[in-house]
């Protein structure tokens, strides 16, 4: 940047200040409540994340009760240093007292009066008397409705009826409406359609996914269209929204995809929105232009800093993806400068708005645009409603085109618009904060953000330590696939091709490193497709079953007395055989077992990681601990295997609980005869190959398919086989207990078993609930892998308080799901794994009619599958066999209670304990739940299902296990026993001095 330009953004810059000498933002203005709560945020982090987390809950609290006691939970617990004024009030309150409805009907009052300032009416009708001020100021708008979270088919159309009713109710008014500036007729400033609108793709399509790429695309065209016809009609502007960065790749398609269409083709006023805070901004905005420039479409882009922040680093560090976002303020600073060049020097293709409160940035527009003599009609000016009011004020007194964003919708809605606003203004790096409320010079605020990225630059998150893995450094979650990238979905779907030419599938035994044949044999088929035979097995028989035992035992000596070090390091080598054929690994769980592909992806991730866990976790225990530090004596525990171990799997997490009980069975030092579930053969060769890759040797691991009656029951009772890992029914896990308890006179050892067995699992819906996100995470949990998961949700607890709201958004939404067979990335729910299944997930669906009143069944359309309908039942009681009983299906039952404490003991009334959820922002239930709701796994304001490797151990209690946690820190310790050696070391009185 030449000296002469960097001089006169600074002249501009200070001119700018200068307009608005002595005006603050309204939000923080000290006098309002507003600005009083602002300064206590920006003080008081901890008070900021409660003051947030209160306003965001607000809407939903339907009682004065509610409030009070909210207020006293978020603002009175112990443990905040939160001003004592404040505290002492609230806790003399009784919720149900005159007092706390006085409180509660003040707070009312000022979060209404917060939520005004940047919304500016419920509906149009209510925010046209607020749009016709700004217009009489001088000041244009662009309308943007809230609401977007739409879960189901009818609140998209409910969501389009509102656009309509928008555009024809200030498509009235403006005909009236004077053009700003020089402008005339329709065309505020001679170029700007009067009336401009926002839209937000997400709202066009409910069931929005990036595995759909191209139907995604497809349905939210079909919602967006008449938008575009009335916009083109009324000569209006749209503009598509950009929200987080899961949609961002979905939004370009859909908005070049339209205005390729020639009924919109050539359209002058339409534009889309770029994020100068995202990393690859700069190449999404290059395809951009050059789509314009090849289209010769007219074309704007908003150029906006971006809203996600906080929420785009939390979700690519939970995925371990690379952080889509600048983490430096400064470098967005400087990319925003750098795009906005961009955009001006192809002035001749794409027209600019520059969306920013900052007023380096918008000097640095101002000078530069006069240097590359970009047309008037090319640029003009955006802030948000009911923000940065001295910024407005400036810009509007230096002449320049000017409009405000401006929200329009209901309060609760509009909650979550506003929570972004407040954290934009309180960040420690918010240029408003920086200038109006921390007092930083204008001379600092107005230094070129190159330098100052320089500076300062990006902080490095410090890499974790973990010095009792050895050299092999911390574990880290295996990624999953990023499906708005292109070429993973590319890449799936030529691996979903390619794989049937290989069907079927050819699958021996292998015992003692050999491949076996056997005479009897049979088939695996895909469950959406019973006419396609995935694989030809081989069928174990007792006198192979005998050999693999007998192959296991010979290796054992050899195996346990390899070094835990060498024994992990088979694990690694497995785990990299793994990724290296992630892609199919995921494609044929979609054909063997009926995955859909997000589901697939994880079950291969999941596998990884126990490998990769499980391995480091064997280098900690590994070394032997020293106990006691006494002179004279050296004590030493460690730890040893047990012996041949019988790893009997099931069939719908095939790939990653096969390899999870296997690989901890290896990693200690057993030897492993496994035995996949017949309905996954194909999958569970896969597992015996990855380490046989891992050149495992001979005998150490043996592959044993075949039928459970005929060699189930000999692994478990045969008198070499020191212990069983199992994941399965309950009835089949209790008959493995029972019989591996009868030991023999003459046996060598007490067989040790590991069982998980699934579960009736709960998820307790709270009065005060976000239900955008309980209704779609209740839909995953349930339906997610058409329910065949041990922590599906089969019971749905509701509050009578929201009872009635949440049926029918979940109804709506269920009727919504796409259904069918899974090969297609829009399904969700496809057939149930065999047709034993099936009959027994119809024959609950027809006790659930009896016992209960059908909200929703929703049949499945495919042929020559395993289908059944999607079925929610209401008016179930917790005594039912719906309710007690596992389904292992799409069903799940509704049940209302009438307040927290009969929702704790509702969802404790089973016999299993293995997982649940509870969706709540009262942080006194969610305390209650933590102690009271009895379940191995709990998720708070989560789905039930989705365990994660560390970061969840999972397994249960009661009915649903026995044993600790898969994928937790003392999972190990179950496949080996303890050993301690104690020498005396003292001689003739001395003892060595180094112990």
């Amino acid at each position: 940047m030449s000296r002469d330009l960097e001089k006169r953004i600074r002249q501009t810059g200070l001119w700018l200040y200068q307009l608005i000498e002595g005006e603050t933002p309204s939000i923080f203005r000290k006098d309002f409540w507003t600005g009083k709560v602002m300064e206590w945020c920006m003080q008081n982090e901890a008070f900021k994340v409660e003051m947030f987390r209160f306003v965001d809950v607000f809407p939903y609290l339907t009682r004065p009760e509610s409030v009070a006691k909210h207020l006293q939970e978020y603002f009175c617990r112990p443990d905040q240093c939160f001003p004592m004024a404040l505290q002492w009030g609230l806790r003399q309150l009784s919720p149900t007292s005159m007092a706390a409805k006085m409180v509660a009907r003040s707070m009312a009052k000022n979060i209404a009066n917060m939520g005004l300032q940047f919304i500016a009416g419920a509906d149009a009708r209510e925010a046209l008397p607020v749009l016709e001020k700004m217009r009489a100021q001088g000041l244009a708008f662009t309308a943007d409705l809230l609401g977007e979270a739409v879960v189901s088919r009818e609140e998209e159309e409910a969501y389009l009826e509102r656009y309509l009713d928008l555009f024809d109710v200030l498509g009235t008014a403006a005909r009236s409406w004077k053009a700003l500036g020089d402008g005339a007729g329709d065309l505020d400033w001679g170029w700007a359609p009067k009336l401009n609108v926002s839209i937000k793709p997400s709202a066009m399509y409910s069931q929005m996914n990036a595995c759909a790429f191209d139907y995604s695309v497809d349905r939210a065209k079909d919602r967006l269209r008449p938008l575009f016809r009335k916009a083109m009609e009324l000569g209006a502007f749209v503009c598509l929204d950009m929200e987080h960065t899961a949609l961002k790749n979905i939004t370009l398609a859909l908005y070049k995809s339209l205005m390729e269409e020639p009924e919109f083709r050539g359209y002058p006023h339409t534009g889309v929105v770029i994020q100068a805070y995202l990393r690859d901004s700069e190449a999404d905005l290059r395809d951009l232009i050059d789509w314009a420039r090849k289209n010769r479409q007219p074309c704007t882009v908003r150029l906006v800093k971006g809203a996600y922040w906080d929420a785009e680093v939390i979700w690519a560090r939970q995925n371990h993806w690379p952080v889509p976002v600048y983490t430096n303020k400064y470098d967005t600073d400087a990319n925003f400068e750098k795009l906005a060049r961009l955009l001006m020097e192809n002035s001749a293709h794409v027209g600019f708005a520059c969306a920013s409160h900052n007023i380096r940035s918008l000097a640095y527009v101002i000078e530069l645009s006069k240097d590359l003599k970009v047309p008037e009609d090319r640029i003009e000016y955006q802030i948000l409603y009911g923000m940065a009011e001295p910024v407005r004020t400036a810009l509007k007194k230096a002449g320049l085109p000017l409009r405000l964003y401006t929200p329009i919708g209901e309060m609760i809605p509009g909650m979550a618009y506003l929570v972004r606003r407040l954290l934009e203004n309180t960040s420690n790096e918010s240029f408003l904060r920086l200038s109006f409320s921390e007092g930083v010079s204008r001379e600092e605020l107005l230094r070129n953000p190159v330098e100052l990225a320089a500076e300062h630059p990006e902080p490095q998150r410090p890499p974790r330590s973990a010095p009792e893995y050895g050299d092999k450094g911390p574990f880290v979650n295996e990624p999953p696939w990023d499906w708005t990238i292109a070429e993973v979905r590319r890449t799936f779907e030529r691996t979903l091709a390619k794989l049937p030419k290989d069907f079927p599938v050819q699958v021996p035994l292998v015992i003692n490193g050999k491949k076996v044949r056997t005479r009897e044999t049979f088939s695996s088929t895909n469950p959406n497709r019973t006419d396609q035979v995935v694989g030809v097995v081989a069928s174990a028989g007792e006198e192979e079953a005998l050999q693999a035992v007998a192959a296991a035992k010979d290796a054992f000596d050899a195996w346990r007395d390899t070094p835990p070090r060498e024994r992990a390091e088979y694990l690694f080598r497995a785990a990299q055989a793994a990724r290296n054929r992630r892609y199919e690994l995921a494609a044929l769980q979609v054909y063997e077992v009926g995955k859909s592909w997000k589901e697939a992806d994880a079950d291969v991730c999941e596998a990884i990681d126990f490998l990769e866990y499980y391995g480091r976790e064997m280098i900690r225990l590994g070394t032997p601990r020293r106990m006691g530090h006494v002179p004279g004596e050296v004590s030493h525990l460690f730890y040893e295997p047990r012996g041949v171990t019988a790893v009997v799997a099931p069939w719908n997490f095939p790939f990653a609980i096969s390899v999870g009980m296997t690989s901890a069975a290896l990693v200690t030092g057993n030897t492993v005869v496994y035995k996949p579930a017949s309905q996954s053969p194909v999958i569970g060769y896969w597992v015996y190959r990855i380490f046989e890759e891992a050149k495992l040797p001979k005998g150490v691991l043996n592959f044993l398919p075949g039928p459970g009656g005929k060699i189930g029951d000999l692994l478990v009772t045969h008198p070499d086989v020191a212990m069983i890992a199992f994941t399965g029914s309950k009835e089949i896990g209790l008959r493995i207990i029972e019989r591996a308890a009868r030991t023999p006179s003459d046996a060598q050892f007490v067989k040790n078993v590991v069982a998980e067995m699934g579960g009736k699992n709960a998820i307790i819906i709270d009065a005060d609930a976000d239900l955008d996100e309980a209704v779609v995470q209740v839909l995953h949990s349930a339906f997610g892998y058409q329910g065949q998961k041990c922590s599906a949700c089969s019971r749905l607890i509701v509050l009578e308080e929201n009872y009635d709201k949440l049926l029918e958004r979940l109804r709506a939404a269920a009727e919504s799901l796409e259904l069918g067979p899974v090969e297609n990335p829009k399904n969700v729910m496809g057939a149930v794994i065999d047709a034993r299944a099936r009959e027994k997930i119809l024959e609950y669906i027809e006790i659930g009619k009896r016992e209960g009143k059908v909200l929703v069944e929703r049949p499945v359309e495919g042929k020559n599958g395993h289908f059944v309908p999607l079925a929610i039942f209401t008016e179930i009681r917790p005594e039912h066999r719906l309710a007690q009983e596992e389904i292992f299906g799409p069903v799940l039952s509704v049940l209302k209670v009438r307040d927290f404490d009969e929702a704790l003991e509702v969802a404790n009334s089973t016999q299993y304990a293995l997982t649940g959820a509870v969706f709540s922002r009262s942080p006194e239930n969610i305390e209650k739940a933590r102690r009271r709701f009895r379940v191995g796994n709990l998720y708070i304001n989560r789905g039930s299902t989705g365990a994660i490797v560390e970061r969840h151990p999972f397994g249960g209690f009661k009915m649903s296990g026995v044993g600790s946690k898969a994928g937790g820190p003392d999972y190990l310790l179950q496949f080996m026993v303890p050993r301690n050696v104690a020498e005396n070391t003292m001689r003739r009185g001395f003892a060595p001095s180094d112990e």
